[in-house]
């Protein structure tokens, strides 16, 4: 995926959720939104390195969006909006193996699970004659444990994320494919692992998941100078004691 411009700066603080002070290579302080609802937590710290994008859409009560952070490692994917696009692009271009073979890809698709709210899943799957549709579900992930071995999620306490669990697993008994992704956006850990430190009700659903025939995939995502690409498939470990 090709991103927009990218200016570069460094951020200040940030603040009620959706807001961060930036100060930009030429000396201007701006307010950037930050399109992402987590916590952020090892994902930003005042003065280090950014990139944000502009928009000159006058509509906008912000005209800078915060785009990736450097913590020292790398950029860190921090608009989650950017996300489901660059999966969605890896999938068509055959850098998913385990996705191959749909001639059909939709993006928000309404599916509804007895008991559950009227759930939109990130992609929907279909046209094989020799596969079954499947639904995909997508997550940013960009918290990385101290040991800075294990990329985590969520980095919040996620009852939404339990929700898509449960619809995926009603789509299983259903006949469809169920599909995880947890993105890595972030260049460093070795190996994806749920949360458990942070919300181990996730945790619980994701392995009682993974039991009920969800597949699970951790892909990392590359950063280059203007873009984000799918680059390759990261072990997943769930064992709450490893």
């Amino acid at each position: 995926m090709q991103l927009p411009s990218l200016y570069p700066g460094t951020i200040r603080r940030r603040y009620k959720r959706f807001l961060a002070d930036v100060t930009l290579a030429d000396g201007r302080e701006v307010v950037a939104h930050c399109p992402n609802t987590g916590a952020m937590t090892s994902c930003w710290a005042p003065g280090v390195p950014v990139q944000v994008s502009h928009s000159d859409n006058p509509r906008r009560k912000l005209a800078w969006t915060l785009e990736r952070i450097d913590m020292g490692g790398g950029w860190i994917g921090v608009h989650t909006g950017r996300v489901n696009g660059v999966v969605a692009e890896g999938i068509e271009l055959g850098r998913v193996p385990e996705l191959a073979g749909y001639p059909q890809l939709r993006p928000e698709h309404r599916y509804h699970a007895p008991g559950l709210p009227a759930s939109r899943l990130d992609l929907y799957l279909s046209g094989s004659p020799r596969l079954r549709d499947a639904l995909v579900e997508v997550k940013n992930t960009t918290l990385l444990s101290a040991d800075g071995e294990r990329l985590l999620f969520p980095d919040a306490v996620s009852e939404r994320g339990r929700k898509h669990l449960e619809v995926l697993m009603y789509a299983v008994r259903q006949g469809l494919r169920g599909v995880m992704i947890f993105a890595l956006n972030r260049p460093e850990g070795t190996r994806f692992a749920p949360a458990d430190e942070v919300d181990p009700a996730y945790g619980e659903t994701l392995r009682r998941a993974a039991a009920a025939g969800i597949e699970l995939l951790a892909l990392r995502l590359a950063h280059t100078d203007t873009g984000i690409r799918v680059a390759h498939r990261v072990p997943l470990w769930l064992d709450a004691d490893d």
